[in-house]
């Protein structure tokens, strides 16, 4: 495939140094910046740092130094930090460039003279935080909803947007684009918010009290609002208007933001662009929050999780992977270390790593690190890599739509495949007495590695990069793309295979104690039923099933409709307990474990078609999961 990609990060806010949050989007816009490599696309990834403003002169003012001495240390923080994350960006912007200080002049001009912008009074609640005025309804219980605190009243003369005068359109361009903003929830939110009468956008602020910003082109007794100069990053980097490489990459851009920031980006940007005479962006990507103990991480609040930490104790590839493959685009989730000791465990060493060091091993000892040629296939061999070439096309598609989660999972399909099928074949019987059938075992084991190895480069480069040096194929991304892999066995080991590492070691948390353990139980554990023979057993029939949807049934606290792919041709409907417990957003996309053989049963008027299987104790609950991807349907033996 061939095509134009621009994506952008947020340029980051340096009051203070990179978190957990800022890794997150970074991360995932690399991510999305290799898969388009790996699609053979034209990628443009950029970066960089937000660096004027009443935070920035407030945090310079309390570091004791002057505000171009504090940005310049915290932005370099920032770009030291991407590196070791193995960010791949190809241009990191500051705010504080002459040439963006120039476009952002530039853009002001152009809206004034076009009558958008005017003089006039505005008081209202103003948060520090946010450096912005909030409306009542933006309030929660009267603060706001990021900093938890009451925004001060100001009053102040300043210049204001004509963004009222753009409202109409952008509700119209919205409905005409449905993948404006992505996913649906964030574009419904904007338009909720645009049912009420837009306000003007005050972008200015006195110099009398802040100086720490780029002065109007129209009135040098004043500095551009924050946000009015930020956003303006993403088209003064890649050179507005002149420069080639905005005609080029521009028609193409996606932003990626957290959803802290969707006003300014779903509202503010496109009527500025209007009213520059720009087209607006192709994509708004918004993904959710970290959460740690249920709340947003945040420095104003105490709790930030920086990600050097975790990299030096387990690994940039590990830690990239648990970021994308534990949070569902678009909605919060929680992070906390045992999680991502478990996926390391899990997904890396015990399904990754283990079929890696297995199979080249085999290589190695059975063909001395010459891949053999394949002789006559079995309809194991083409299930295989009929399997693994489908779940390219399905891996694409999930990438492409943000669900990089899903795309984890359908790689692990591949993964899971593979080690069943080495079970299955057993190459080291066949060494003894059939070694034709052993050369087409290893080819096919080679050719699924070669696969799996393309699909985790965006995510874990380093890993991925580690495979392709001991298979003695070309590095992903340069010749390694998405139409060669569904090409089988069109890549060969150039020289004989490398002896494979350890990839993924497993973990175990120092000096953590278990609750179930060391604390008494408040109640005691139910008893164990009474015994039944294994015929009995045998009939209940167990199945992985993948939640579509989850919905709260109306006047019931306890139970949830979920919508349950249990690879029939239909989903079923299945009515669970568990609301109390688990909400419906963070249920979706999760595999769970049904009972798909029970009698269908009405409750509180939904049929239900199984029963889903979880865990209690107390206030303890959890859902009986599969340790790692599988296909919707597959039986639990």
């Amino acid at each position: 495939m061939s095509g134009i990609f621009y994506i952008t990060t947020p340029i980051y806010y340096v009051n203070a140094e990179p978190h957990i949050g800022h890794a997150y989007t970074t991360i995932v816009a690399d991510t999305f910046n290799r898969f388009n490599i790996l699609r053979g696309m034209d990628s443009f990834f950029l970066t960089g740092t937000d660096e004027h403003g009443d935070k920035i002169a407030e945090a310079a003012k309390a570091n004791g130094v002057s505000p171009k001495d504090y940005v310049d240390k915290i932005s370099q923080k920032f770009r030291d930090t991407w590196p070791t994350l193995m960010i791949s960006n190809d241009y990191f912007i500051r705010t504080t460039d002459p040439e963006h200080v120039a476009t952002v002049q530039r853009i002001l001009d152009l809206v004034n003279n076009k009558g958008d912008i005017y003089f006039s009074e505005y008081e209202g609640k103003y948060c520090v935080g946010c450096e912005r005025f909030y409306s009542d309804r933006e309030l929660a219980d009267g603060k706001c909803p990021d900093h938890l605190k009451e925004p001060e009243i100001r009053k102040e003369s300043n210049y204001f947007f004509r963004m009222s005068r753009y409202q109409d359109w952008l509700i119209d361009h919205i409905k005409k684009n449905p993948d404006f903003i992505r996913p649906e929830r964030y574009k419904n939110e904007v338009l909720a918010f645009l049912r009420e009468p837009l306000e003007d956008l005050c972008i200015s602020r006195p110099k009398t009290r802040l100086s720490w910003g780029i002065t109007l082109p129209f009135d040098e007794n004043f500095v551009t609002y924050v946000w009015f100069d930020a956003l303006i990053n993403y088209i003064s980097a890649i050179g507005y208007p002149e420069e080639p490489a905005f005609q080029k990459y521009w028609p193409h851009a996606q932003h990626l933001i957290a959803k802290d920031i969707l006003k300014p980006h779903g509202i503010y940007w496109p009527c500025m662009l209007k009213s520059a005479g720009v087209e607006p962006y192709r994509h708004l990507n918004v993904h959710g929050y970290w959460n740690i103990n249920k709340n947003k991480m945040s420095k104003s609040v105490g709790s930030v999780v920086r990600p050097l930490d975790l990299v030096g104790v387990y690994g940039v590839d590990a830690f990239r992977f648990f970021l994308m493959r534990e949070m569902t685009f678009g909605l919060d989730s929680d992070f906390s270390e045992e999680a991502l000791v478990s996926r390391i465990n899990s997904d890396l060493a015990n399904d990754l790593g283990n079929l890696v060091s297995r199979s080249i091993s085999m290589i190695l000892k059975y063909y001395n690190g010459d891949l053999p040629v394949s002789g006559k296939l079995s309809d194991s061999d083409n299930r295989l890599r009929d399997h693994a070439v489908s779940v390219i096309d399905s891996y694409e598609s999930f990438m492409s739509g943000t669900e990089f989660h899903k795309a984890l999972m359908a790689v692990w399909e591949i993964v899971s495949g593979l080690n069943k099928y080495i079970d299955e074949q057993q190459p080291w019987v066949l060494a003894k007495n059939d070694h034709d059938r052993l050369a087409t075992v290893m080819f096919h084991i080679y050719q699924g590695l070669r696969i799996v190895s393309a699909l985790i480069w965006p995510v874990m480069p380093g890993a991925a990069e580690t495979i392709q040096k001991q298979l003695k194929l070309p590095v992903t991304g340069s010749k390694l793309t998405l139409d060669i892999l569904r090409k089988w066995g069109a890549d060969k080991p150039v020289g004989t295979l490398e002896k494979s590492p350890n990839l993924f070691p497993r973990v175990e948390l120092e000096n953590k104690q278990s609750p179930a353990v060391d604390t008494p139980c408040k109640k005691a554990i139910d008893p164990i039923k009474p015994l039944i023979d294994f015929e009995t057993f045998q009939k209940v029939d167990l199945r992985v099933g993948t939640v579509l949807s989850a919905e709260p049934i109306p006047k019931s606290k306890k139970l949830l409709k979920l919508t349950v792919d249990l690879g029939e041709n239909e989903p079923r409907i299945i009515v669970a307990g568990i609301a109390e417990k688990i909400s419906p957003d963070d249920i979706i996309s999760r595999q769970i474990t049904v009972v798909a053989n029970l009698e269908p049963v009405k409750l509180m008027g939904v049929e239900s078609h199984g029963m889903v299987l979880a865990a209690s104790h107390d206030k303890s609950f959890s859902l009986i999961v599969p340790a790692s991807a599988i296909t919707s349907g597959s039986s639990i033996r």
